[in-house]
């Protein structure tokens, strides 16, 4: 009996040591991204491949777009995934990303109550769309984070020549899911991309109202940290990843993600 019982503890021995050595090998790439890209699951699906592929653990931090870009400028992560072109090239031009890539697109809709009280639906441009809902001063919710969905935001407003402002225009701070659903309970408008809405639509009672403009398209990069400046970068683990979600694989996984039944994202990979 002692002997059975020094056996399995020996073997238990084993099997913990087994494990640690397991865990220690694991690399950690640090990866900072939006909270949209997060919100519509995607990366649930796809980077758990990417991990078990090169045997590397992904810390992931999901927040503005913003912050995400600022994050990788100060060498706090590895890698950046992100949806707002113009402040990414202003990043890769002053030399903080290299190797960025295009992966995907989706688009922006606008959503809003089914009754549509600004009647939006009817609208031919975003700019028409926006300027109906200011005009009757509709509940509107805006993320302001400086996300790439609030620069997209902003910059639409201004394409419409208006300056939003008044109890009708809140300004909550927050990510994509939480804007959706704030929106919901006070039956607002809200811009969102496209993938959160449908990962949200059993969700919310919110539906898409305005949709299809050229202007509303929704291009993500995934860029490396350059190792120049910040010579503790991962840049070795973050080029895999970057030919990981560019690669036919990849790319595969994440034109066959779907939430009931729709497609999120678009594969851009050349």
């Amino acid at each position: 009996m002692k002997k059975i019982v020094k056996i399995l503890w020996l073997m238990g021995v084993g099997a913990l040591m087994m494990f640690a050595s397991n865990s220690s090998a694991l690399e950690v790439l640090r990866m900072s991204t939006t909270t949209s890209t997060e919100n519509s699951g995607l990366l649930a699906v796809l980077n758990p491949v990417f991990e078990t592929q090169h045997n590397v653990k992904l810390e992931v931090i999901a927040v503005g777009t913003g912050k995400a870009l600022a994050m990788g400028a100060q060498g706090d992560v590895d890698v950046v995934f992100a949806h707002a072109p113009a402040a990414e090239l202003n990043y890769v031009k002053s030399g903080d990303f290299i190797d960025r890539s295009a992966v995907m697109h989706n688009d922006f809709v606008i959503v809003g109550p089914t009754s549509d009280p600004a009647n939006i639906a009817a609208s031919k441009t975003i700019e028409e769309a926006l300027r109906s809902i200011a005009e009757i001063e509709a509940s509107f919710i805006s993320r302001g984070d400086d996300s790439g969905t609030h620069k997209k935001e902003k910059l639409l407003w201004k394409k419409a020549g208006v300056a939003p402002s008044g109890d009708w225009y809140v300004d909550v701070g927050q990510g994509m899911g939480a804007v959706l659903n704030i929106a919901n309970e006070k039956l607002a408008y809200a811009l969102t991309d496209r993938g959160t809405q449908i990962a949200f639509a059993d969700k919310i009672s919110l539906k898409v109202l305005f949709e299809g403009d050229v202007n509303l398209f929704n291009p993500y990069h995934v860029m490396a940290v350059n190792p120049k400046k910040h010579p503790g970068s991962r840049y070795d683990l973050a080029i895999k990843y970057i030919q990981f979600v560019t690669s036919k694989r990849g790319q595969e996984i994440i034109a066959d993600f779907r939430k009931g039944g729709q497609q999120l994202f678009y594969p851009d990979a050349e």
